[in-house]
């Protein structure tokens, strides 16, 4: 909505200082601030010159406009002369000063409308406030042209001496400015200098690191021969011992005194425990290298955990000590290491036993979807809160205790515990006894293993026959390949969630499909004998190895949990990186 406000003529010079006056009036009548008049005002007195000077009657109307962007409108118009040449008034000063000036040319007129927006608070004027608002500037006198100058110098004055403020605020300015900038270059000199002074010593320290390093490397080196070296020369004359003490313990031997025996049967099992710790030396040393790893097949646990038992009994008898294993809710099979699994549970039991007084040692065996749970429990003398991770040490002993131990059962254990996938857990409390777990990745035969779309790419009619019968049962789809090019096709077509791939087609010279296999795919590669010599036998994207010659329902199982169980770890680094 646009109101009228005041219509005035411009028909002489003082009809300029006038419209200028008038300007600034109206401009604060509707609530523009001083500035915003003045602006107002300067603006109508440059345009209102031009034009009165081109034409010599000019029409100059105030308008209100009330719609949604609030505004004081000023329209300047006149009628041009028959044959009058058309001119742009000059807007340049005035389009700096308020936020819209337009030119409407015409052939017989001239329009320019200047607008300055009111303030966002300002608020709509009612009919009655408008009508008060014509009648008040209705009664403007005219003024002088003295009067005029008079109130422009007055403005100028203020202008100026608003300028000389603001010269003054931005001369404090450069000179804080200034004084920072020379607190910033000094505080820039000073970190650099320091920065410096910082990477030279992180050289120093890097360099210190390095040496350090190499001295490491050089003493566990030094460590592993010194081990392999004492242990293969402790091992023959140890032999020697337990040869010899067998002979003399041969009942077709000459007759020994009780006395005798008993001497010469304590020389065997001293040697017998001395070969065990050359073994476990040597085996030490191995893992340290890298060069001791697992060979997983079935075990039977409740045949081996009776072994144990029988393997034990004389210790516990000897000591006096109830040794209990509790395999009621054992699993049948286990795909592990059996050697390993064996000398853990041999070490576990061995240590309780030792540090033993009195009481009852018990093995216990639970099954949990996540793991397989050995728990060796004694009732022996305990460890302190302070020393239970530190018995995880190569040859660290309690302070304090006197039954002997070599030191190294414990991070024997522990290393073998990893290496089977799992990890050795201890929970002790002094004076009570001690409760040291393995726990190990269970087993799940195939038909618990939701197999999905099974991709079989085996060159071989018969080894394709063998690995249908094993799948079969646990597979929604099986699928066979005999070369690369059909595996494509088969990928191509249907994606499979597991690929059982002969490494031997790897080394064919075609690349075998699985790029193209989505992340969740994952990939047993079937090696053979003569696997090794073929080139490129072993893709990266293989997720687990499985030898021809140890292929089994279990074995196979295995394979399929440690492929899935990699794929799965190698997609949540990647959405880590």
């Amino acid at each position: 909505m646009i109101a009228d406000l005041l219509r005035i003529e411009i028909a002489d010079e003082e009809g300029v200082f006038a419209v200028r006056q008038a300007g600034r009036r109206v401009a604060g009548a509707v609530g523009l601030d001083p500035q915003d008049q003045v602006r107002v005002a300067t603006a109508l007195s440059e345009v209102g010159r031009d034009l009165f000077a081109h034409a010599g009657r000019v029409m100059v109307a105030f308008l209100l406009d009330q719609g949604t962007r609030p505004g004081l409108l000023v329209e300047l118009s006149l009628r041009l002369r028959p044959g009058a040449e058309s001119f742009a008034p000059g807007t340049a000063a005035a389009a700096r000063l308020v936020d819209l000036v337009a030119v409407d040319d015409g052939d017989d007129h001239l329009l320019v409308r200047i607008r300055k927006d009111l303030p966002a608070s300002a608020a709509p004027a009612s009919e009655s406030a408008l009508a008060g608002l014509r009648a008040q500037l209705e009664r403007l006198a005219p003024v002088s042209v003295l009067d005029e100058l008079r109130t422009q110098n007055a403005e100028l004055v203020q202008a100026l001496e608003e300028v000389r403020s603001q010269r003054e605020e931005l001369r404090a300015l450069n000179a804080e400015l200034e004084e920072t900038n020379r607190g910033v270059m000094a505080l820039y000199n000073e970190l650099s200098e320091e920065l410096e002074k910082t990477n030279r010593g992180v050289v120093a320290l890097y360099a210190e690191l390095e040496e350090k390093s190499d001295q490491l490397r050089e003493a566990g080196e030094a460590k592993n021969r010194f081990w392999a070296t004492v242990s293969h020369e402790l091992r023959t004359p140890v032999n020697g011992i337990i040869g010899l003490a067998r002979l003399l313990l041969d009942p077709a031997a000459d007759p020994l005194t009780g006395e005798q025996r008993h001497q010469i049967s304590l020389i065997a099992d001293t040697s017998d425990t001395l070969v065990a710790l050359v073994n476990e030396l040597l085996d030490m040393a191995k893992a340290e290298r890298g060069k001791l790893e697992p060979n997983p097949a079935p075990v039977g646990v409740p045949s081996l955990l009776a072994r144990l038992r029988e393997l034990l009994a004389p210790m516990a008898e000897e000591s006096a000590l109830t040794l209990t294993v509790d395999d009621r809710l054992a699993p049948p099979v286990l795909v592990t290491d059996e050697v390993m699994l064996t000398r853990i549970l041999r070490n576990l039991l061995a240590n309780a036993l030792t540090f033993t007084p009195e009481g009852e040692v018990r093995l216990t065996v639970g099954t949990a979807p996540s793991h397989v749970e050995f728990s060796v429990a004694d009732t022996g003398v305990g460890i302190a809160p302070q020393e239970q991770e530190r018995v995880f040490e190569e040859f660290y002993q309690v302070p304090g205790n006197r039954r002997g131990g070599t030191g190294l059962g414990l991070p024997y254990a522990r290393r073998l515990a990893r290496l089977l996938g799992g990890e050795l857990r201890l929970e002790s409390t002094p004076g009570q006894g001690t409760t040291v777990t393995l726990r190990l990745p269970p087993h799940r035969p195939l038909r618990e293993l939701a197999l999905g779309h099974v991709l079989i790419v085996d060159g071989e009619e018969a080894a394709r026959r063998i690995l249908r019968g094993l799948v079969q049962d646990a597979a929604a789809r099986v699928s066979e390949a005999s070369d690369v090019r059909s595996a494509s096709a088969v990928v191509a077509s249907a994606p499979p969630d597991l690929v059982l791939l002969d490494a031997r087609l790897c080394g064919t010279g075609d690349v075998p499909p699985l790029d193209a296999l989505p992340d969740a795919t994952t990939v047993v590669l079937l090696t053979s004998v003569d696997a090794a010599t073929v080139p490129g036998a072993r893709p990266e994207r293989a997720d687990a190895e499985l030898g021809k010659d140890r292929l089994g329902p279990e074995m196979l199982a295995d394979a399929v949990q440690r492929a899935r169980t990699r794929r799965s770890r190698d997609r949540e680094d990647a959405d880590d990186r």
